[in-house]
């Protein structure tokens, strides 16, 4: 049986600064049955610089222009919105997850057992980020929106570097040690997953490229997951098909809400039809095996053919091809059997309809 898809809820900066909100979003992946509900920790001041404009959609989903900074001090949570949001998570039997982005926010979120850390798809390139993440020697979702194939090999190198030691590197010959390595391979293999993504909000279906998918998985050697920021539930349900083991999706409680991701992100109703169609899909993609399901042995006999009398047939009488024909029920002569039959001789007499007997 194939490890379940992990289910990521991912509720972002969508609670807009508000703890109550964020718990609201935590009971909507719950009542989901999403496996992990997932925020983003960050300090402003340490993420973007006072001049660092907003992405276009991010201009378009918030209806106005200004400076990332701005608007990043209006997202944050604090240390102690952390802790509620374990403990509510706790209660609702449903795993807390967050990603870090800076030092101090990755510092604070190691101990709380989340089920990985998180490198996001803008931090592949950031090499000190990286280093701290992989020396927690957690398991690791590498995010690869905006990524080429040499930009993950290159911050894999640096994550094999640090799962490896503690030593300081001495630049970037070290990391290319690291990856190239037996070990370092092995660390990698034991750690990391990465997730296909395409960094847009909402991402156009003609963008997605999930066939990405098998190009990174077989580069790399390494379970590959999709973070979908299309609209709808469609791709993630075919990224599973394709054999996605992660599935990340932005959610909020009202997608008019005003912020950078609302738009792109599914209604809690939404959001249940995908868990559960995720949870069919898995079910249905099954074995590798081509054979019969247990459940179909018996309509064998409803829905295949036996050799027949196509009219009365004496004893003796040699079997011709206009004497026989094929019908429901199976389970006698094969019709395969059809032309072994002609020649042979009756061995009593058929009436027309009447299975044939060996």
């Amino acid at each position: 049986m194939n490890k379940p898809v992990l289910f990521i809820a991912e509720a972002g900066v969508n609670h807009n600064g508000s703890i109550e909100r964020a718990l609201q979003l935590v009971d909507a992946a719950a009542d989901a049955g999403a496996d992990v509900v997932k925020f983003q920790t960050f300090k402003a001041e340490l993420l973007a610089t006072a001049g660092a404009a907003k992405a276009d959609y991010q201009v378009a989903n918030t209806g106005e222009a200004g400076s990332q900074l701005a608007m990043l001090r209006a997202l944050e949570l604090s240390p102690h919105d952390h802790e509620v949001l374990l403990a509510h998570c706790q209660r609702r039997g449903i795993r807390f997850m967050s990603t870090a982005f800076d030092a101090a926010s990755l510092a604070l979120l190691a101990p709380l057992n989340m089920p990985a850390i998180k490198i996001p798809s803008g931090d592949i390139n950031c090499g000190p980020l990286l280093l701290q993440a992989a020396r927690l020697r957690q398991p690791l979702i590498v995010s690869s929106g905006m990524a080429t194939l040499a930009d993950i090999e290159q911050a894999l190198g640096v994550i094999a570097f640090g799962l490896l030691g503690d030593a300081e590197p001495s630049g970037r010959a070290d990391f290319d040690l690291a990856y190239c390595s037996a070990a370092g391979r092995a660390a990698l293999a034991a750690h990391v997953t990465l997730l296909h993504c395409v960094t847009q909000y909402p991402a156009p279906a003609g963008a997605v490229n999930l066939r990405a998918m098998d190009t990174m998985a077989a580069a790399f050697g390494l379970p590959v997951g999709y973070s979908d920021h299309t609209l709808g539930i469609e791709v993630s349900i075919a990224a599973v098909a394709r054999g996605a083991c992660v599935i990340e999706k932005h959610f909020t409680l009202d997608r008019s809400l005003p912020g950078p991701d609302h738009a792109a992100s599914l209604e809690p109703q939404e959001l249940r039809q995908l868990v559960a169609a995720i949870r069919n899909v898995e079910q249905a993609l099954g074995s590798p095996l081509k054979q019969p399901a247990p459940l179909e042995v018996p309509n064998r006999a409803v829905a295949r053919r036996s050799l027949v009398a196509a009219r009365a047939i004496a004893a003796g009488e040699i079997f011709r091809a206009d004497m026989l024909t094929a019908k429901r029920p199976g389970g006698g002569i094969s019709p395969l059997e059809f032309w072994a039959m002609l020649g042979r001789r009756a061995q009593r007499a058929y009436a027309a309809d009447e299975l044939i007997e060996a």
